[in-house]
């Protein structure tokens, strides 16, 4: 057993099953909730600003997240965040309300924003540098997978609608009880690092001023994945698609997103971040608006969905590598949670203004609105873009 707390090969595959776990959870919570609101009658836009307490959850712990890290560690940050999903996500049958569902989204939130945050940070502070890039790829697949399964599970609500919150909350106990089996560790704490003496927000203003064109990609992703995951359903189920050829719809993107992840990753190392955001962004707002025109076809919307998944899937992880690129090495920390925060934002924008999207703009295709959006950020890109490292002046030793 001692081998066995000590293993990082046992640590890293316990934490990549953590966050496929915590994918399949939030992959799966969107779309149900979505279904179950929309056939009681809920209006679109009630519906689609109820998927916000996720990530307001995600965007208010945010800014607490390194220091608490910084105090305790990273086990019992990860226990924290698994204990608040899994009672909040048993706590859903307990009273069907809009209100208290949104509380509870907005716990589970900030449950998973200390998942994802300590998590990563204990992936990417103790991997060896030549294998880097091949574990935070797997990290970033893991979570793919588990939120491109989350959606096949939304046709249980048929058989007994608590059902698909209780294998949820049953699969997340499994895979948090494995941390109990793991050693503590912190992030290693420097104070020679120029930015150290700012605090937070002074951390935050000094990586936003430098690399703020990298945030834009996770604050795409998270516009696209929440209203895809989130209001399509309720645009799909209006152009009479059946719910179990939703969550194919929705997994078929996941599964483009999986299947490209790691090759456009090799890419981007041999020709630049900025050109393969740029063929990703376009590419996806090509066939998402291609796709306005046959979306009562559903088995070629589901093509259509895969095809796009194999272009912008991966954008979240790309633009955390184009922020790499840009950011000096001591505020990587920063600009790593503020591409966090602004896949939250993102997240925060897409139900909302997607769901006024289907409640107003009768007559336009949604697909249309998603493509809108991922060319307005290659277009700044595009404008504003560049791919060189801006250097902070450190002292020689």
């Amino acid at each position: 057993m001692t081998y066995f707390l000590r293993s990082e090969r046992a640590r890293f595959w316990i934490l990549v099953a953590i966050v496929s776990i915590s994918g399949f959870s939030q992959g799966m919570l969107l779309p149900l909730i979505a279904v179950i609101f929309e056939q009681d009658g809920v209006s679109s836009a009630l519906n689609g600003l109820s998927a916000t307490g996720l990530y307001i959850g995600t965007l208010v712990i945010a800014p607490f997240m390194e220091p608490i890290l910084r105090k305790f560690g990273f086990k019992p940050l990860i226990l924290f965040g698994g204990a608040l999903v899994i009672v909040s996500l048993l706590s859903f049958p307990l009273w069907k309300s809009v209100a208290f569902w949104f509380v509870l989204r907005v716990l589970i939130g900030i449950g998973d924003q200390a998942l994802h945050f300590s998590t990563q940070t204990w992936i990417t502070s103790t991997s060896p540098q030549y294998r880097l890039g091949r574990n935070i790829a797997i990290y970033g697949m893991s979570f793919s997978i588990g939120f491109g399964a989350g959606p096949l599970f939304v046709p249980l609500v048929n058989i007994f609608e608590p059902l698909p919150f209780i294998v949820s909350a049953i699969l997340c106990l499994i895979a948090w009880s494995f941390v109990f089996l793991l050693k503590n560790g912190s992030p290693e704490i420097t104070t020679g690092d120029i930015h150290s003496s700012k605090g937070v927000f002074g951390r935050f203003q000094a990586a936003i001023a430098i690399a703020w064109i990298a945030f834009l990609p996770p604050l795409g992703y998270g516009f696209l994945e929440a209203s895809l995951n989130a209001i399509y359903p309720v645009y799909a189920l209006r152009q009479s698609i059946d719910v179990a050829l939703v969550s194919i719809i929705l997994a078929a993107f996941s599964a483009g997103a999986i299947a490209t992840q790691l090759p456009l990753g090799v890419l981007s190392d041999r020709i630049g971040r900025k050109n393969v955001l740029i063929i990703a962004l376009v590419g996806g707002a090509a066939i998402f608006g291609a796709a306005s025109f046959y979306e009562t076809n559903a088995w070629l919307t589901v093509a259509f969905f895969a095809g796009a998944g194999m272009f912008v899937g991966s954008t979240f992880s790309l633009g955390i590598s184009y922020m790499a690129d840009l950011m000096p090495k001591d505020l990587l920390p920063t600009g790593n949670l503020l591409c966090g925060i602004a896949f939250s934002i993102g997240s925060l924008g897409g139900p909302f203004l997607g769901g006024l999207f289907v409640e107003y703009a009768e007559g336009f295709s949604f697909l249309l609105l998603i493509a809108a959006m991922l060319l307005f950020i290659g277009f700044i890109i595009i404008l504003k873009g560049n791919s060189r490292r801006q250097e902070t002046p450190v002292s020689q030793e």
